[in-house]
């Protein structure tokens, strides 16, 4: 069954929601095209924002630069191809010496297609 409900999941770094990630589809088959939004709460300190597909087999990440405050409150991402399995969906916020400002989590499930998965 096919899921369209976003599923948000935030762990921050200094206990507020300052990244929020939803993810698209959070149930598909293979191949898979993910979409990602991320939302950030503007601040001076964001410099880039990581995101991070990752399964037993597979990884993709894309990082996008930000200019503090005045970078845009959300930001969207797509992967496109994803293979078949179980995958955590990272972001990770960080400041301009490359601390973490804020994480966030989501699971999705990409269901093998069967044709050489």
């Amino acid at each position: 069954m096919l899921s369209t409900i976003f599923a948000l999941n935030a762990i921050s770094a200094s206990g507020g929601e300052q990244l929020r990630l939803a993810v698209s589809p959070a149930h598909s088959f293979a191949p898979s095209n993910l979409n990602i939004r991320a939302r950030v709460v503007p601040n001076a300190e964001n410099r880039a924002l990581t995101i991070v597909a990752e399964s037993e087999d597979f990884y993709r990440s894309s990082e996008i630069s930000l200019e503090g405050d005045h970078a845009p409150a959300t930001i969207t991402f797509e992967f496109r191809g994803v293979p078949g399995g179980e995958y955590r969906v990272s972001g990770v916020l960080t400041d301009s010496a490359g601390r973490r400002r804020a994480i966030a989590e989501q699971q999705v499930s990409v269901i093998p297609s069967g044709l050489g998965q």
